[in-house]
């Protein structure tokens, strides 16, 4: 589905920076302005912290599926990715087998891509395996930088940085796939371990993990 234009009269002169005042009266980056399923995800969801071990690996499986892919696309599929993943419960999927995979792979509700299918049962074994170094989530957040970054326009965005880079090569010896590190430069913008709201979006600071 195509995303609506966002009607000239909402866009501010911050628009140039990157984002937009919408007809709500806030400031959002211009890709959470259009579509009211974004919007929402934006407002509600995106890096707000994730500390438990199912929500982590949702995220982080849903990650995996979105490269190549927009965002967007992955929301619309969310529930059928939640029915066909069993809630993204680890034991759940980690007991997947052939069978399953053939079954996931005949489901258009969700990116039939068997590499990402397979990738997220490998990553339910190893997330099954990290509980006894602590977890999932901990393992994760234990890469969050000392400071986040501060962009003013999404050309200041990064996609990468160390500690993105540094988890990726820590997760696949962990026995991860699909974690690259920019997939999981995402996760960390994702699950609040890095903060990447513009500086003037109404979001900024608001996940009480770093400040505004």
């Amino acid at each position: 589905m195509t995303e609506a234009p966002v009607p000239a009269e909402n866009v501010s002169a911050k628009a140039a920076a990157g984002v937009v005042l919408c007809d709500d009266g806030l400031v959002r980056p211009a890709w959470a302005s259009r579509d009211p399923l974004l919007r929402e995800y934006y407002d509600t969801e995106w890096g707000m912290p994730v500390r438990d071990e199912r929500g982590m690996y949702e995220r982080l499986s849903l990650e995996a599926f979105q490269a190549g892919l927009s965002w967007v696309t992955i929301l619309r599929k969310r529930p059928a990715f939640r029915t066909a993943f069993g809630g993204f419960h680890p034991d759940t999927v980690a007991a997947f087998g052939e069978a399953d995979v053939e079954r996931l792979m005949a489901d258009a509700g969700i990116v039939r891509n068997r590499a990402k299918i397979l990738a997220a049962i490998t990553n339910a074994r190893a997330t099954i395996a990290l509980r006894a170094e602590g977890g999932l989530a901990d393992f994760v957040w234990s890469f969050r930088p000392a400071v986040t970054p501060e962009p003013r326009s999404m050309a200041e965005v990064p996609t990468t940085s160390p500690e993105s880079v540094a988890l990726s090569k820590a997760l696949r010896r962990k026995g991860f796939a699909f974690v690259g590190p920019t997939t999981m430069f995402a996760l960390m913008e994702a699950t609040g371990i890095v903060d990447t709201h513009l500086v003037d979006s109404h979001r900024r600071g608001t996940s009480g993990v770093w400040p505004g």
